[in-house]
């Protein structure tokens, strides 16, 4: 068991024990009802395409106020982002205004790659086939998603098992946040025992790089209350694709919600959930640990709850990367590498689902059928009806 690093300064233990008491005052169910109201939507009109602004706007109301802290020591796990070049301007095309309040309207993000496992860009809209319970259906909104902005938010595990691996865990973040889309619309989360709320939504990936200076594990893990927590955050974000990116090194052990519910909710709302699993899949005991502050106790503390994080990943249409050791942790920039890259390799499929009025939940396939080789993952399917996520969308 690996303990805590020894703080050397009683000025800097007191600043820890300071934000602790504000952190475990400040759980993230609590605070995001509030940002979200602050939150301001996209709208979408009859037009095709929404303008973006220049430049990333400045965080303000919408992001919970945490005091920065200085980086550790040594490595590449300070936070700090280079100066990011500016991007051209474009256009993000969202579906008109009159499609997407149709009943049963849905839009689904698809994964194409080739036998080579490179993505398959390029695409048509020609090239799709898509069916709903097995019955085509025509594909009313393409869109190819090359640096085309995603709404994301950054779950971090900060149990207590996390200790050894948090600096490699900042470092593969910081390289996450060094490949998006700079327009991309963030949040940051920490999880142990409950979610903290670290960062609201904000475009500043350079804020969001700071705020990994407070990750300190610490107890157990409520691995789906995060999840959940994240979802309900995530559904606010400004624009219409929508990811979560997972990293953990455990199983839940002291959640509310259920994994049903997570399943229920990432149904709903058509949210990516990708996913890190840091330690062994196989591991041999199911019990929990009885962890006290940063330590756990009995369990099996490498064994990473993979079965779950798959579940969720293949019902989104997202990927699930497991690593055993972290080791320098290069094993957690590639995967970091390879989720940004992918959101820049994907394509946004609109359509409408026949007999809404029926609502429920809906099997989604699509096919490329000229492509016989590629490999093609998306949702498994879709919940028609006012659950669903676009029909509960507020009027603009």
């Amino acid at each position: 068991m690996t303990r805590p690093k020894r703080i050397n300064s009683l000025a800097t233990a007191g600043l820890l024990m300071a934000l602790g008491a504000i952190l475990v005052c400040l759980p993230a169910h609590a605070q995001a009802p509030q940002i979200n109201q602050n939150l301001q939507l996209p709208k979408q009109g009859g037009s095709s395409t929404l303008e973006l602004p220049a430049q990333p706007r400045q965080p303000g109301a919408d992001a919970l106020t945490i005091p920065s802290l200085p980086g550790p020591q040594g490595g590449n796990s300070t936070g700090v982002l280079p100066q990011m070049q500016p991007q051209p301007g474009q256009a993000l095309v969202v579906p008109p205004h009159e499609l997407a309040r149709q009943p049963g309207y849905e839009q689904v993000t698809v994964t194409v790659t080739n036998p080579q496992h490179g993505y398959e860009t390029g695409l048509n809209k020609q090239d799709f086939r898509l069916y709903i319970d097995g019955q085509q259906r025509p594909i009313e909104f393409f869109r190819q998603d090359l640096n085309t902005p995603v709404s994301v938010g950054i779950l971090v595990d900060t149990s207590g098992s996390m200790q050894p691996k948090i600096p490699q865990a900042r470092a593969a973040i910081t390289q996450f946040l060094m490949d998006l889309n700079q327009r991309d619309d963030l949040f940051l989360f920490a999880f142990s025992m409950r979610p903290f709320l670290l960062q609201g939504f904000t475009m500043n990936h350079a804020l969001v790089a700071s705020r990994l200076a407070l990750l300190h594990a610490y107890g157990q893990t409520a691995l789906y209350d995060a999840i959940m927590d994240g979802l309900l955050m995530v559904e606010h974000g400004r624009y219409d694709k929508k990811a979560l990116l997972v990293v953990t090194d455990g199983m839940d052990n002291s959640s509310q919600s259920s994994l049903p519910q997570v399943i229920a909710q990432a149904r709903r709302l058509g949210v990516l959930i990708y996913s890190i699993g840091i330690g062994d899949p196989g591991g041999g005991s199911s019990m929990p640990g009885l962890a006290i502050g940063p330590f756990i106790f009995g369990g099996d503390i490498d064994r990473v709850d993979a079965e779950t994080l798959r579940a969720l990943s293949n019902e989104t249409g997202a990927r699930t990367f497991l690593v055993r050791e972290v080791g320098d942790g290069e094993a957690l920039r590639e995967a970091t590498t390879t989720i940004s890259r992918e959101l820049r390799e994907q394509y946004t499929v609109g359509f409408t689902a026949p007999d809404p009025s029926a609502g429920g939940y809906r099997n989604l396939r699509v096919d490329v059928p000229g492509h016989p080789g590629d490999s093609v993952r998306v949702r498994k399917g879709v919940i028609v009806g006012p659950g669903s996520s676009y029909a509960s969308m507020p009027p603009p």
